[in-house]
């Protein structure tokens, strides 16, 4: 892995998704364009730090859930984003130090921090792909991929705050389809996704003049149309809704689901 290739092809005069999370997230691994984006989002929704930090907590909870409970080994996660207190491999060997784990961005910059994602337990294994999302063949048939991941045993698919940034005229959910059919039987589905359930229509006219604003390609999707991406899965209760919600490890006051519009589901591929 040439992190020194990697870091001459980051482009810090425009935004990029994984840096932009990582300035909400309090990180320190942004530049100027990726802050402005960013500030752009949150001049329509002030909240967007609180929805990163409990898209992240939900991160948490549903991979002990999977790695805990459904006994889930192999974890495929796409959009990965900078590494971070909590990474699926951190959380899932934690709790089965057996477990492997593939890690998938498309930012350079992810790739000059990948050794911190590849820090595996002796008993496990963690690899990075510098592959996107809109090309699932390329990810699937990676000889690094093919070489953690035993793709006949089950394997969770996360898509963690990543579909949002698939709009409409890229096949979205022809992608997730792609992805879930290359995965045998037991494996799951964990989606969250940005929601325009709460909004009025004048407050999403505004959401998507700031999303033009941010430079980076963005679309909210209601309920229902995240619904479509399980169609045919079996959801875990609670089944679909606020990201908050799913599975609370004890009881605490939240913000109102309005605050953080997020929207998170696991489900099982039958």
């Amino acid at each position: 892995m040439d992190s020194e290739s990697a870091a001459a092809r980051v482009d810090v005069s425009k935004p990029h998704p994984a840096r932009r999370y990582d300035y909400w997230l309090g990180g320190k691994d942004n530049f100027p364009a990726d802050r402005d984006s960013a500030d752009a989002v949150a001049e329509a929704f002030p909240t967007v730090r609180l929805a990163a930090v409990e898209n992240r907590n939900f991160l948490r909870r549903a991979v002990t859930y999977l790695a805990a409970e459904a006994g889930i080994r192999q974890f495929l996660d796409i959009g990965t984003g900078l590494p971070t207190a909590g990474n699926v491999h951190e959380i899932a060997q934690g709790i089965a130090p057996e477990s492997r784990i593939v890690y998938v961005d498309n930012d350079p910059i992810v790739l000059v921090h990948a050794r911190t994602l590849l820090n595996s337990s002796p008993e496990g294994a963690t690899a990075y792909l510098d592959a996107d999302l809109r090309d699932p063949e390329r990810i699937l048939t990676h000889p690094d991929l093919t070489g953690t991941l035993d793709l006949t045993q089950p394997v969770a698919l996360m898509l963690v705050a990543i579909m949002h940034f698939i709009t409409d005229d890229e096949a979205p959910y022809g992608l997730v389809r792609q992805l879930c059919e290359a995965l045998p039987s037991g494996s799951y589905l964990v989606m969250t996704h940005a929601t325009n359930d709460h909004l009025t229509d004048e407050d999403l006219a505004e959401t998507k003049l700031a999303n033009k604003r941010s430079g980076v390609p963005f679309q909210l999707r209601s309920t229902a149309e995240f619904r479509q991406f399980f169609t045919g899965f079996d959801l875990v209760p609670p089944g679909i809704g606020s990201v908050m919600t799913w599975r609370p490890e004890v009881w605490r006051p939240h913000p109102r689901p309005e605050a953080v519009s997020m929207l998170g589901a696991v489900a099982r591929i039958p």
